[in-house]
């Protein structure tokens, strides 16, 4: 058993970065691991840090590998942000960081599991991390994570060796979900087809009911799209979703995160006023807390929008013919529905309008407004 056991579906990958582990003429200070979300960007991060630091080359059972995958070695950092953005600042200590010898281990590791959020609103952050890639410092390495290369400055992408991770094989998601988690067959499957081959999404399918309710709702509103009212409904029923997802995954950490700093800064939390410094720190909780619900909320988003395309994707396989498998074949009924209503033309045109209302989320157009231009053009025909 080694570190590159959860690593699924990536042979090309995995033997590359192995590789690099092993053989000092293989390996560079920068590199930059890219591939489409649930991929598995993160945990091959996470396996290549352990591979480096493990003195046989990623056994999976030292304690340097252990350490570096659940994070906790002390020349490991993993930095994910909950915002919208990798703020200018924390890039710049991340860089004093690397500029010093590891203290334990073999290398001073610093994982960067969003680097697509440095360009995020500024390239000030990527700017900052430019120079330390351009001038490295010896027995650093960066790993940068990101969906694509176009999502990464070009000053950055071209100081980092880069390495593609695609989607993994359904059936390849299941076998994990059953081997890790203990999920039995069928739902795993279900599960791994249903989230796209994405590993967290299908984990989090095959064990919260809750969860493939709302996917049921999502897909379902395909078929119920009739009319101008019907489509304004549906774009509501959509940004509420996502945000009864994002409150009722916050709410309890957000009270739990102001009780802490309460007690850290000794402050009485039944005062009807707060000194001035304990007010600044609450307001600056609430700031990040109001950031981290916002890009939580988009997340859920976008998930949602991708189920909703995935019935759109599978009535055009029906029209096609095409030997592929059907995303959605435990909701068969809806897609042949579906199918039989529109051309594939029109599901064509759907599939370009969900993209769209993705794109404008993503550059942080309203989302409502962006919801209901795309429900408006995913009207069946009368």
């Amino acid at each position: 058993m080694t570190v590159w056991r959860d690593v699924i579906g990536q042979d090309t990958a995995v033997a590359t970065l192995h590789r690099a582990a092993n053989d000092p003429d293989a390996m560079t200070h920068a590199w930059l691991l890219t591939g489409p979300p649930g991929s598995g960007r993160s945990v091959a991060a996470r396996a290549f840090a352990a591979a480096l630091q493990c003195p046989n080359g990623g056994c999976g059972e030292c304690r340097e590998c252990r350490t570096a995958m659940d994070g906790s070695h002390a020349d490991v950092d993993v930095i994910a942000t909950e915002g919208l953005s990798i703020k200018v600042a924390l890039v710049r200590d991340l860089v004093q960081l690397a500029a010093l010898r590891p203290s334990v281990g073999r290398w001073r590791i610093i994982i960067v599991e969003d680097a697509d959020r440095l360009t995020a609103f500024s390239d000030a952050p990527a700017n900052a991390l430019l120079k330390a890639l351009e001038e490295p410092t010896p027995r650093t390495v960066w790993i940068l994570c990101a969906p694509s290369v176009e999502d990464v400055i070009i000053t950055l992408r071209s100081r980092s060796r880069h390495v593609r991770l695609r989607t993994p094989p359904a059936e390849a998601v299941a076998e994990l979900l059953q081997r890790r988690d203990g999920v039995d067959a069928p739902m795993a499957l279900y599960a791994a087809r249903a989230a796209q081959s994405h590993v967290g999404l299908a984990r989090r399918l095959a064990r919260d009911e809750g969860a493939r309710i709302r996917r049921r709702e999502v897909i379902s509103l395909a078929g119920k799209i009739r009319g101008v009212g019907h489509a304004i409904d549906a774009a509501s029923d959509l940004a509420k979703i996502a945000e009864d997802e994002s409150g009722a995954a916050s709410t309890e950490r957000d009270a739990s995160e102001r009780q802490r700093l309460m007690e850290v800064l000794g402050a009485d939390p039944t005062a009807r006023t707060q000194p001035p410094h304990i007010r600044s720190q609450l307001a600056a909780l609430e700031k990040e807390q109001k950031a981290r619900a916002t890009r939580y909320s988009r997340d859920v988003l976008d998930r949602s929008l991708l189920d909703l395309l995935s019935i759109y994707r599978d009535a055009l396989v029906l029209h096609t013919g095409a030997p592929i498998d059907l995303v959605n074949q435990d909701a068969m009924a809806a897609v042949q529905q579906l199918a039989q209503a529109t051309s594939p033309e029109e599901l064509l045109h759907a599939i370009d309008a969900i993209g769209t209302a993705r794109e404008r989320i993503g550059l942080n157009v309203n989302p409502l407004l962006a919801l209901e231009a795309m429900a408006l053009s995913l009207r069946l025909p009368s």
